[in-house]
């Protein structure tokens, strides 16, 4: 075989070099599960993508080049690994829906388990031509080597091709690092439906996703960790004891607030849009207060890990404040799906939008749920311009209760609204005209309309409680109901509604109150076969809740299950029932005790449970494993 090749030079092997490393590029768009063309057409009006996909690539090839002394062989080496992943993330993308991503290489053993459970068909054709692919990089490494110097001694040439390497594999480094890592170069691409991972990924391209994913959802690693420890802390369900039945419905609904209560706002009595939610606060069977919820004006998903899992979003992370918690989820986690589970309950969730916002579809499986619904699932559902109504939602809610109330069981279920989702333009209903709302202050043209919209969103609201709460109060079954707000609507750029209204949530850092933008309102109430199985005036006391009725969002559930009799089945749970007696609010560095005082420095057995707290969540996030 050596009489046959054909050494080459240093310029020829550059431009098959650049040649190989375009042909391995390719392949990895190819390996999509969209058409090529369509992603090449795409990409074409917007260059930079393609070069971003390329340069690492490039980056490689060029680095083992100067290891093996053979651009063909290099670029075999680089094609294999490159196209491998690729294939990996054709198969996830068309079996979970999600990309595959640098934190994916863990899970190793994770995915060779969850793989026999779906039903997969491997893309072996591309597998073929990539084996083919590789072979013949392999035979033209052989027939075509680089020319060897005449003359260069050994040593010296030894230190090039090791520094060659070595600038190769750090100048790729750097670009991950300084470019690829760069959110706002990641957000300048212009996408068919930006949170759509898949179709993101799709139109970006597996390289250059898979190399601005190594910066992302990293969860940080507490001072003091120490996995022993946290294992041990691991002790597993216990029986519940004295436990009530009753069937548990908590409701989350989109921006739902209570700023409408505020002095600003000036309505005809019996008029106020949250007159329902008033109400009923003051009723016998309810308590009301407020969650403390991780972001303002958004991020919805953050408040349903938190009240679902115990675990704080902003604790995961500080240094990261943008941090999508549902982001770091990829195993089986300790949630108020798997504690009621483990007692016999049948369990859902339910969201009138598509299943891979968020990865809602995936994340609602690992925290424990029977059964997901999403927007295809609601049959005839209504909408209110393009959203899909509360009314919708309260029909499926009923529709789950009767269901499963006469198969004689206990369930229960966890629902999340989006009718009332921004924008709160004039025309988010359509050619329906929201009646205007008066108030003292005076506002502008862009915040009217909004305030007027948003007021719109809050009537439906309080029209699925009174409906829902009516429905419940017929049933002789017992049901506990938990109707909470997930974070306050969003009023304009740079809080300029809440500035105009005189609301302190303008002052987002800094104020009086440092919760003020992140506080939502709260109702628990149960019907009066729930109220008697549970004892629940006495129940509610022995909660021990705040006597401001604010609470962050991690320990709702908690104190959910705490209120039912199943507060010490997990283990997680019953330690953040005993957090919130001394810590109820903690929130971005504002930390708030049993009597009410805030302060930025907490105790030392604060201190302690926050490092526990963080602890015990980066252990179950990275190596925890449910029974």
């Amino acid at each position: 075989m050596k009489r046959h090749s054909r050494p080459i030079g240093l310029l020829p092997t550059i431009l098959l070099g650049f040649a190989c490393s375009v042909v391995v590029t390719l392949f990895a768009l190819w390996a999509h599960p969209v058409s090529v063309l369509a992603m090449l057409g795409k990409m074409l009006h917007q260059p930079l993508i393609l070069v971003l996909n390329w340069l690492p690539v490039a980056l490689l090839i060029a680095a083992f080049a100067f290891a093996f002394r053979n651009v063909f062989w290099s670029s075999a080496a680089v094609g294999a690994v490159v196209g491998v992943m690729s294939l990996i993330n054709r198969v996830k993308l068309t079996v979970r829906g999600e990309p595959f991503v640098p934190r994916d290489i863990t899970l190793i053993k994770e995915a060779a388990d969850a793989a026999g459970s779906y039903d997969m068909t491997l893309p072996w054709f591309q597998a073929g031509c990539l084996l083919v692919l590789t072979a013949a990089f392999i035979v033209l490494g052989v027939l075509l080597p680089l020319k060897k110097a005449e003359n260069a001694p050994k040593k010296r040439e030894t230190l090039v091709r090791i520094i060659g390497f070595v600038l190769c594999a750090a100048v790729l480094v750097s670009a991950v690092g300084l470019v690829y890592s760069s959110t706002e170069l990641y957000n300048s691409f212009e996408t068919t439906e930006p949170y759509n991972l898949s179709s993101v990924n799709n139109e970006l391209g597996f390289v250059y996703y898979f190399c601005y994913h190594f910066s992302t959802y990293k969860i940080e690693k507490p001072e003091g960790f120490d996995r022993d420890e946290a294992a041990s802390w691991e002790t597993g369900y216990v029986p519940a004891q004295d436990a009530a039945d009753v069937n548990v419905v908590f409701v989350m609904n989109e921006a739902f607030s209570d700023i409408l209560n505020e002095d600003v706002f000036v309505f005809p009595e019996g008029e106020n849009p949250m007159e329902v939610y008033n109400n009923l606060a003051e009723s016998e069977n309810a308590w009301a207060g407020h969650i403390v919820v991780p972001y303002f004006a958004g991020g919805t998903a953050d408040t349903e890990f938190d009240v679902v899992s115990g675990m704080q979003t902003n604790l995961l992370n500080p240094a990261s404040p943008s941090l999508t918690a549902f982001r770091t989820v990829n195993r089986d986690l300790d949630s108020i799906f798997r504690v009621f589970g483990s007692d016999g309950y049948t369990s859902c969730f339910m969201h009138p939008g598509q299943s891979w916002f968020y990865n809602r579809e995936n994340v609602y499986d690992w925290f424990g749920a029977d059964e997901s619904f999403f927007v295809e699932d609601f049959e005839d559902a209504e909408y209110k311009g393009d959203w899909v109504t509360d009314e919708s939602v309260l029909r499926m809610l009923e529709s789950r209760f009767e269901e499963k109330s006469a198969g004689g069981g206990l369930d229960f279920t966890y629902a999340v609204t989006i009718q009332n989702h921004m924008s709160y333009t004039e025309d988010k209903y359509g050619d329906y005209v929201c009646p205007e709302v008066e108030t003292t202050a005076e506002l502008s043209p862009e915040i009217q309309p909004a305030v007027n919209v948003y007021a719109e969103g809050i009537r439906d609201a309080n029209a699925l409680l009174e409906s829902l709460t009516e429905f419940y109060s017929a049933q002789s079954e017992p049901v506990l109901l938990v109707f909470f707000g997930d974070h306050l609507p969003y009023l304009g750029d740079n809080r300029q509604g809440y500035s105009e209204l005189g609301l302190p949530a303008a002052e987002i850092v800094g104020g009086e109150d440092p919760y003020a933008a992140y506080t939502a309102p709260v109702l628990i109430w149960c019907n009066d076969a729930a109220a008697e199985a549970l004892d629940f005036e006495n129940a509610v006391d022995a909660l021990d809740l705040p006597e401001d009725g604010r609470i962050s969002a991690c320990y709702l559930g908690a104190a959910v299950l705490e209120l039912t009799g199943r507060g010490e089945v997990s283990p997680w749970f019953a330690f953040l029932n005993e957090m919130r007696r001394e810590l109820p609010v903690l929130h971005n560095g504002f930390y708030e005790s049993a009597d009410g005082v805030i302060s930025t420095e907490p105790t030392a057995e604060q201190s302690e449970l926050v490092s526990r707290m963080r602890c015990w969540a980066y252990y179950k996030l990275r190596y925890g494993v449910v029974d």
